[in-house]
């Protein structure tokens, strides 16, 4: 059991980040003894714990207390380097210069850190940043685009993880992976344009225009597309008066038939707009009438049903549900009218989105949301790939969205060829495999049809998310599933606080995959004050009630 002592203001964000790090943890107690001791204030407590932390990202007590010398304040956006892993620092950090672990370094002084001092078995470790504060920034503010391939938060977990362990403590955590699967795979799609013919002289059509006869042209000179691509793009073109003629097939129509294919069965969600000609508002007023689209729900009823039918799930994609309850209410209302579902998730259209929204979507009646990501990279914007509840928020969960088609190959974003958004994209899946959580995809709906002809990449990615052993769940399937690991509680058994019982609260579905325990155990303790190299992990399934005496 971790004992945390923090400053009030900061317990939200304490609460939260155990809920990621889902292993035995309570506010400290006098009257109980912890093997750990994790402070971010300067509370006195009981010294005896085998390790104590203490973060700070400025000169504290602690450090007079316990003569550690300190450097320079650093101005908040520092650069910490662990394990060749780079870590964001958003808030104020602080170095030790007269450190020499190399535990974890200040990426431009070369400072260290991390502070570790051993007394026999006993250990005391000072870490120059506020953790709960980088916390709260990453979960409400996000992370800048220039630093959106760093899980931050994560590796904050896993950093504090190693930590505990290489000092010899033995650890029980519920890690965010379902039992036989390394991670979770969300194939979304958003609905904005599902049918050409709904487009005439306006931005979409001459935009689809340009792109398919001189855009393709420029990505076939500079070996951005094959031939045959270059060709299809050419003769969607010249196709498109017979189109609107209706001598010829609408091309952006078909996209429900061709996701289920080449989905061949695998779960999926697709985000519609409730409403046409409906811009909605911005954070300062009404939004570009170019927001508008020009179907609603409705159009395209018969394209649900076959969704639906083939269970794939349907959710919104909002308009105005991020900063209007009632309007919120009315653009779910006509999505469950469509659908017969009640529970329905959202993602806003544009990812309009700020710090109040989830409350707002909450109010609305929004089973989940899953529009925190970026528009013109891929990326952690929260810093984590896990579903997070939203601080205010009382049910509510956001599935964070990582993987965007337009951003990564739109001219005016990243503009990757497709060998450069598979390392992009590879970085992303490595880190699923390594740390559990969701790869969240948004694969628009007129992408895998000419002018953008991004099917093969889509293939490419589905299959290799599938070799990677994810767990392939609808939005809402994902939610549940985190719902259930965080409702698990730890109880000690004996005074010692070494013995825990599990009890996962939700009610049990079958159709989700079961819970993990795992199980660290520190490997053997060096004689100087390093810490240890490894641990030896042991993963116990669980999907019952309750499980009892789990001894690490």
């Amino acid at each position: 059991m971790i004992g945390v002592v923090a400053n009030p203001a900061e317990h939200d964000a304490v609460r939260e980040f155990f809920e990621l790090f889902k292993t035995p943890w309570e506010f400290y107690r006098r009257d109980r003894q912890y093997e750990v001791l994790l402070c971010s204030a300067d509370d006195p407590v009981d010294e005896t714990a085998k390790l104590i932390l203490f973060y700070a990202g400025t000169r504290v007590q602690f450090d007079d207390e316990h003569q550690i010398q300190t450097g320079r304040q650093r101005s908040p956006a520092s650069i910490l380097s662990y394990k060749r892993t780079r870590i964001p620092i958003y808030g104020n950090a602080i170095t030790f210069p007269e450190e020499a672990t190399g535990l974890l370094t200040h990426e431009d002084s070369q400072e260290c850190s991390a502070y570790l001092d051993r007394s026999g078995d006993r250990f005391r470790a000072r870490i120059g940043y506020d953790i709960f504060k980088e916390v709260h920034t990453l979960l409400t503010v996000g992370q800048p685009p220039t630093n959106a391939n760093l899980p931050a938060l994560d590796l904050h977990i896993a950093f504090l993880r190693d930590l505990i362990t290489g000092c010899g403590v033995p650890l029980v955590e519920v890690p965010p992976a379902p039992d036989k699967h390394r991670f979770i795979a969300c194939l979304t799609h958003d609905v904005d344009h599902p049918s050409i013919c709904q487009h005439k002289w306006d931005h979409t059509m001459f935009g689809f225009l340009y792109r398919a006869v001189l855009g393709s042209l420029r990505n076939f000179i500079r070996g951005r597309i094959p031939r045959r691509t270059l060709l299809a793009n050419w003769t969607a073109a010249l196709k498109l008066p017979f189109v609107y003629l209706g001598l010829a097939k609408d091309f952006w129509l078909e996209f429900d038939g061709r996701y289920l294919a080449m989905e061949k069965g695998l779960p999926s969600t697709f985000f519609v707009i409730p409403f046409k000609d409906r811009p909605g508002r911005n954070a300062t007023g009404l939004a570009p009438r170019h927001r508008a689209s020009r179907y609603g729900a409705a159009d395209i009823a018969s394209h649900i049903q076959t969704l639906t039918s083939a269970d794939r799930e349907i959710g919104l994609h909002g308009i105005d549900a991020w900063l209007d309850s009632s309007n919120g209410q009315k653009e779910l209302e006509e999505i469950r009218r469509l659908t017969e579902m009640q529970d329905i998730g959202v993602r806003m259209h544009w990812l309009y989105f700020d710090e109040r929204s989830p409350v707002t979507l909450e109010k609305a009646g929004a089973d989940y949301d899953s529009t925190v990501g970026y528009n013109g990279t891929v990326g952690y914007r929260a810093g984590t790939s896990q579903a997070y509840k939203p601080f205010q928020a009382i049910r509510l969960l956001e599935l964070p969205l990582m993987i965007m088609d337009t951003a990564l190959f739109f001219p005016g974003y990243l503009d990757l060829s497709f060998r450069e958004a598979s390392k992009r994209v590879d970085n992303i899946i490595n880190h699923a495999v390594q740390f559990g959580g969701t790869v969240t995809v948004n694969w628009h709906d007129r992408s895998v049809a000419p002018e953008r002809c991004w099917d093969e990449f889509y293939t490419d990615l589905v299959d290799e998310l599938k070799s990677k052993e994810a767990w392939f769940a609808t939005g809402k399937q994902a939610v549940s599933w985190f719902r259930k690991r965080r409702s698990v509680v730890f109880e000690t058994v004996d005074a010692d606080s070494t013995t825990v019982r599990v009890k996962v609260a939700a009610e049990a579905d079958d159709k989700l995959p079961g819970l993990l325990l795992r199980v660290h155990r520190p490997g053997e303790q060096p004689q100087d004050t390093a810490i240890s190299a490894g641990t030896r992990c042991v993963d116990l399934f669980f999907a019952q009630k309750e499980l009892q005496n789990i001894n690490a």
